[in-house]
C-alpha cells in the first residue's frame, strides 16, 4: 500500500482530534475539513482545506449536504491500481482520499434528554458521516477508517512510523464501522418506530396475561444489530440482533464481545432493581455479582462494592445509577475493567476513561424493563423454553417475620439491598449484606451450604467482619445446618422464602440464636 497523502477529518466529538491531526500533518497529510472541525483545527495552526473549496461545492441546506459529493465517495471507494477507475478518477479531478476521520451526530444523546422534539431528534440523524465511513470500510484494503478516538493512537503510531497502516489494523477498523453504523441505524429505526407507532423492525415477545395460554406459535422478527468477532469462545461465530441500540450506546472502546454484552446486560439488570435514592454501584464478572455498595458518592459506593472481592473484578464489569463523575472514575482506572455501565458520563470522567483503549464505556439510555418480556432460551435440541423475565420486586409490606425476634433497622436494610443483589446471582445464591454494602457472594454451587461457605471464606479474604450481617438466601435452607453456619459466620439476620418441609427446624435454630428471619415467599433461581 502507498503512503497516505491525503485524509479527510469531520468530526462531532473533537476528544483527542488536535494531536492526531498534528501527527497527521507531521507526516505531511494534507488534511481535508469541515465546519468546526476545520475551525477547531486551523487555531491550533494545523493547515486545512476545506471541503466546499476541494469539491467546488458549497455546504448547503444548513449543512445537510456537504460531503456527498463525488469528489468525496469517488477518492474514497475507487480501487487503486484499477486502470479502469483510475482512468474514470483522472478524467473528473478526483484524487485519492486515504484516510477518512469520522464520528457521528449525537442522536441518542439527543433523544435521551427529557422532552426533546422530534425536529430535533431528526436534526441529528447523520447521513453524510456514515456514507463516508461505509464507503472507506467497503475499501479498506486501500482506506483507513477511523470512529473512535480510541484508535487514534495506534493509527498515528503506524503513520508517523512507515506513511501508512497495516492490513490488520484497516480490517479491524472497517469492522468497527460496520458495527457502529449499524447500531446507529437500530437507534434511529427504534426511534421512530415508537414515535411514529409502527411496528419496530425487531421486538420482544408480550407474555400471556393472567390466566391465557401460551400462543401455539411464537414468531419473532429481529434486525442485525451488529456482527460479533466470536461468540463465547474463539472459534464459535457470534452476531447480535434486535433493539441492542435502543438501550445502549457505546462511547468508546474496541468493538463489543459475546461476552462482553451478557456480562452488561447483566449488569444493567441489577441496576434497574437496586434501590436508587442513593449512589449505587455493583461490579460483576461472569454475569454474576461480585459486589455492590451505596454511599453519599459514587466513589464511596466503588469502595464499599470493590471491598467485597478485590480479585473478582478485574476484567470485569462495572455499573452505576448515577451521572459516572470524575472522583469515581479516577478509583475505578487502578483497576483493569472491561466495561462501564452508566447513565451518562460526566466531562472528566469521559476524557480520563477515553485514555483507557480497551475499556468500553456504554451509555444506558434506559435501563431493561423487569417484567412484561418473554425470555428465550436455547436448550439445543432445536426447541426453546419461554418464560416470563423474573420482573417481581419486593417490598419490606411483602415481608413475613417468622421468628421471635422482629429485625432492627439496619437489619431491614442489609436484608433488603442483600436480596436485590442474590436475586441476580447464579444458583445456589447466598449473599451476606450489611445495610449499604455486599460483605460476601457465594454463587452457582450444587450444594447451598458450600455455597455458603464460598461467601464466608470470600468475606475472610477481604478481610471483612460478617458480625451484624445479614444472610439472603435465592431459595428456602432445606436443612437448619445452613442458618447455622451464616449464625456462627456472625449474621443475626436471614432472609429467603421459606417454603422447606423443614422450616419449623429452620425458624427453631433461628430463635435458638437470638436471630430474626424473614420469609419473602418468593424464590429467585438463576440458572
Amino acid at each position: 500500500m502507498a503512503k497516505i497523502q491525503r485524509a479527510l477529518l469531520s468530526v462531532f466529538d473533537k476528544t483527542g482530534l488536535i494531536p492526531f491531526a498534528q501527527a497527521l500533518a507531521a507526516a505531511g497529510i494534507e488534511i481535508i475539513s469541515t465546519g468546526g472541525t476545520a475551525k477547531a483545527l486551523r487555531e491550533k495552526g494545523i493547515a486545512v482545506v476545506e471541503l466546499g473549496a476541494y469539491t467546488g461545492f458549497p455546504e448547503m441546506l444548513d449543512g445537510r449536504v456537504k460531503t456527498l459529493h463525488p469528489k468525496i465517495h469517488g477518492g474514497l471507494l475507487h480501487i487503486r491500481g484499477n486502470a479502469e477507475h483510475e482512468a474514470a478518477i483522472a478524467q473528473h479531478g478526483i484524487q485519492p482520499i486515504d484516510l477518512v476521520v469520522v464520528n457521528l451526530y449525537p442522536f441518542a444523546q439527543t433523544i435521551a434528554r427529557p422532552n426533546v422534539t422530534l425536529d430535533e431528534a431528526i436534526e441529528n440523524i447523520d447521513i453524510g458521516g456514515p456514507s463516508m465511513l461505509r464507503s472507506a470500510a467497503k475499501n479498506h484494503a486501500s482506506v483507513t477508517v477511523v470512529t473512535d478516538s480510541a484508535d487514534y493512537a495506534e493509527v498515528a503510531a503506524q503513520i508517523t512510523a512507515s506513511g501508512q497502516t497495516t492490513p490488520e489494523l484497516r480490517r479491524r477498523l472497517a469492522a468497527t464501522v460496520f458495527a457502529r453504523t449499524s447500531a446507529y441505524d437500530g437507534q434511529i429505526a427504534g426511534y421512530l418506530a415508537k414515535t411514529f407507532g409502527v411496528a419496530a423492525t425487531s421486538s420482544a415477545i408480550t407474555p400471556p396475561k393472567p390466566g391465557e395460554a401460551w400462543p401455539e406459535e411464537i414468531e419473532l422478527k429481529l434486525r442485525l444489530a451488529q456482527p460479533l468477532r466470536y461468540g463465547e469462545n474463539p472459534h464459535q461465530r457470534a452476531a447480535l440482533y434486535g433493539r441492542f441500540g435502543e438501550y445502549f450506546l457505546q462511547l468508546h472502546g474496541r468493538e463489543l464481545s459475546y461476552n462482553n454484552i451478557l456480562d452488561l446486560t447483566a449488569a444493567a439488570a441489577l441496576a434497574s432493581e437496586l434501590p436508587g435514592d442513593a449512589p449505587t454501584l455493583a461490579i460483576l464478572k461472569h454475569s454474576n455479582p461480585c459486589g455492590a455498595g451505596r454511599g453519599r458518592t459514587l466513589r464511596e459506593a466503588w469502595e464499599k462494592a470493590f471491598a467485597t472481592d478485590q480479585q473478582a473484578p478485574f476484567g470485569g464489569i462495572i455499573v452505576v445509577n448515577r451521572p459516572l463523575d470524575l472522583s469515581c472514575a479516577e478509583a475505578i482506572t487502578e483497576i483493569f475493567s472491561e466495561v462501564i455501565v452508566a447513565p451518562e458520563f460526566e466531562a472528566g470522567a469521559l476524557e480520563l476513561l477515553r485514555r483507557k483503549k480497551n475499556l468500553r464505556l456504554m451509555q444506558a439510555l434506559k435501563w431493561p424493563q423487569a417484567d412484561g418480556i418473554v425470555e428465550l432460551r436455547d436448550v439445543g435440541v432445536e426447541s426453546f423454553l419461554a418464560q416470563d423475565r423474573d420482573g417481581r420486586k419486593l417490598t419490606q409490606a411483602d415481608w413475613r417475620v417468622v421468628t421471635k425476634r422482629q429485625p432492627t433497622d439496619d437489619e431491614r436494610h442489609a436484608m433488603g439491598f442483600g436480596w436485590s443483589v442474590a436475586k441476580h446471582v447464579k444458583s445456589n445464591a447466598i449473599v451476606y449484606a450489611g445495610p449499604d454494602r455486599t460483605l460476601g457472594i457465594g454463587a452457582g454451587q450444587m450444594s447451598r451450604v458450600d455455597a455458603s461457605k464460598i461467601a464466608v471464606w470470600k468475606a475472610g479474604e477481604a478481610k471483612l467482619s460478617l458480625r451484624g450481617s445479614a444472610v439472603c438466601s435465592d431459595a428456602f435452607f432445606p436443612f437448619a445446618d445452613g442458618l447455622i453456619a451464616a449464625a456462627e459466620a456472625g449474621a443475626t439476620a436471614a432472609i429467603q422464602p421459606g417454603g422447606s418441609v423443614r422450616d419449623d427446624e429452620v425458624i427453631a435454630a433461628a430463635d435458638e440464636r437470638n436471630m430474626t428471619m424473614v420469609f419473602t415467599g418468593i424464590r429467585h433461581f438463576r440458572h
